[in-house]
């Protein structure tokens, strides 16, 4: 690593071994909220990690989790560090920076639920924190959809990009608006189909239920000359998780909910006319959130070429979240 950890830390027996041979990765969860219980679980049936504990700032909710999945409730999120190689950090947003600089500078991998951060410079202060052989992680976790991970390895290059986010109204994540809740997930995959730099962007939306953007709908030009139309609405009547790529005689439509992909290609005959076909994209479905947390486990433990979503990615996805904001107009509420 490259800023040590504590002596206390280092000299610890090594744990149970993973299935490769080499120790397992000691992973603690601070936060035990919706996304937090989520991480908790799927921590615990993940062969290459051990989870050595969790905190809460309600112990009683904290206690009750750590019995149902065979781990220890810890009275401090400090106690929990000394135990860990890597901590998880399923916190409200305005939290991230400073749990999150803390940890970094402790030597240890952190992964923080999207958005990196309230703000461009706390994503900054994330980043500069994070050492050369230290693992940041954001948790996009509808990058790792294995739809959407069988478009990627497609490496078509999109003209055009429409995505709709909807869901119905929940009191959680009303720290954030729409945009830091919702589209910020299909902003995050725009720039990983397309890494140009953006253009333009123009956007409408409204608060409807609670005091932020509830509803909006982006513009975005990139300077490839891609052109993505998205919507996020966290107060529609029904769940709707649709993408759809127009590439060079190509068209894909990805159901994020289905894990499932549809695509058509311009295909030539021998008499020189032209014939829309279907392409078929074989998809293995999978929990999103275990590809998430399998991925950070195995970036952490050294394994090359590991496709995550590390801190600049994140922050590029907040910096074009926060140009949306703009657009529209709406105050800053970070969290």
């Amino acid at each position: 690593m490259s800023k040590k950890k504590s002596t206390v830390h280092d000299t610890r027996p090594v744990g149970p071994r993973a299935p490769d041979g080499k120790p397992r990765l000691r992973v603690g969860v601070v936060g035990t909220g919706h996304m937090g219980k989520n991480h908790v679980r799927v921590l615990s049936e993940i062969p290459d990690a051990m989870l050595v504990g969790i905190y809460d700032q309600k112990p009683e909710v904290a206690a009750e989790l750590a019995r149902r999945f065979d781990t220890t409730s810890f009275a401090s999120p400090e106690d929990l560090w000394q135990e860990a190689d890597a901590v998880v950090l399923a916190v409200p947003t305005f939290a991230h920076v400073n749990l999150g600089v803390e940890l970094l500078q402790r030597g240890l991998h952190v992964l923080v639920e999207k958005p990196i951060a309230s703000s461009l410079e706390e994503a900054d202060q994330l980043i500069a924190a994070c050492g050369p052989e230290q693992i940041l992680s954001i948790g996009h976790v509808e990058f790792y959809n294995p739809a959407v991970q069988a478009v990627l390895d497609l490496e078509v290059v999109p003209r055009f990009i429409e995505a709709q986010r909807l869901s119905p109204f929940t009191p959680r994540s009303l720290d954030v608006d729409v945009l830091l809740d919702l589209m910020i997930h299909d902003l995050q995959l725009l720039h990983a189909m397309d890494p140009s730099p953006v253009k333009e962007v123009r956007c409408t939306g409204i608060d409807v239920l609670s005091s932020k953007v509830d509803i909006a709908s982006a513009r975005i030009e990139l300077e490839s000359g891609a052109t993505a139309n998205i919507t996020a609405s966290r107060v529609s009547g029904e769940p709707v998780r649709k993408l759809r790529v127009f590439a060079h005689h190509r068209y894909f439509s990805v159901d994020y909910r289905e894990q499932d992909v549809k695509g058509f290609g311009l295909v030539k005959k021998a008499d020189e006319s032209r014939v829309i076909v279907p392409e078929e994209v074989p998809v293995e479905r999978a929990e999103p959130l275990r590809a998430e947390l399998d991925a950070f486990v195995a970036a952490c433990r050294g394994t090359p070429d590991v496709r995550y979503v590390d801190g600049p990615q994140g922050r590029r996805a907040l910096e074009t979240a926060l140009a949306v904001r703009d657009a529209i107009g709406a105050p800053s509420n970070g969290g």
